[in-house]
């Protein structure tokens, strides 16, 4: 039986590197550190070799987006309920967080393609 809670909450598929993936269920206030956090707390078994040294080094990717610490799942305004797919890796650092828009806004236009013959 669904509960209104069930349906409040935000089911996310964590997928490593390897492949590996395994689903949680969050509250939307929850942040990316607080996420991290549980995931590294509750391990799963079959993901044995990826285990990591601290819940410190991991980091959420959404929409090829890293998600910085305080970001909460109801700031991504995900859907309550249903199952999103996010990836989960370990870095050290993240980038800035606007460290690729200002990239793109400093683009001028020269081209850095390259062609293979």
């Amino acid at each position: 039986m669904t509960t209104q809670r069930d349906l409040d909450m935000v089911h996310l598929r964590l997928i490593l590197v390897s492949g590996k993936t395994e689903d949680f269920t969050f509250s939307p206030n929850d942040s990316a550190t607080d996420i991290a956090k549980h995931v590294f707390d509750n391990w799963p078994a079959r993901w044995k070799e990826e285990r990591v040294s601290s819940p410190s080094i991991l980091r959420l990717i959404f929409q090829g987006r890293f998600l910085h610490g305080n970001v909460t799942l109801g700031a991504l305004k995900l859907p309550p309920g249903r199952t999103t797919v996010m990836h989960l890796v370990a870095r050290e650092t993240l980038p800035e967080p606007n460290s690729h828009g200002q990239r793109n806004r400093e683009k001028t236009t020269e081209s850095n393609c390259c062609l293979l013959l």
